[in-house]
């Protein structure tokens, strides 16, 4: 695959440099110290926060649920005894 290096833009080859998709372990290295910098940023979250909040409360209600289920009952030890 062909394509020019991030820092340089160098033509780069993934046939030919070991260091694909940078031209050099210098140009690997500098693109490394950029994101150590916090010169890239991710510009969208991997994830929705609020999603991730309503998965939490829904398990806690499913958990509270299965309790009242069992109100009454012993739990199952998970002991070896």
């Amino acid at each position: 695959m062909k394509h020019r290096c991030p820092i340089c833009r160098t033509p780069t080859d993934s046939a030919v440099h070991a260091e694909f998709p940078f031209c050099s372990e210098r140009c690997r290295q500098h693109d490394l110290g950029n994101w150590a910098s916090e010169k890239y940023v991710v510009s969208e979250p991997v994830f929705d926060l609020n999603e991730l909040e309503a998965d939490r409360e829904a398990a806690a209600r499913k958990e509270m649920q299965e309790d009242e289920d069992f109100k009454g009952f012993r739990k199952p030890d998970d002991t070896i005894h």
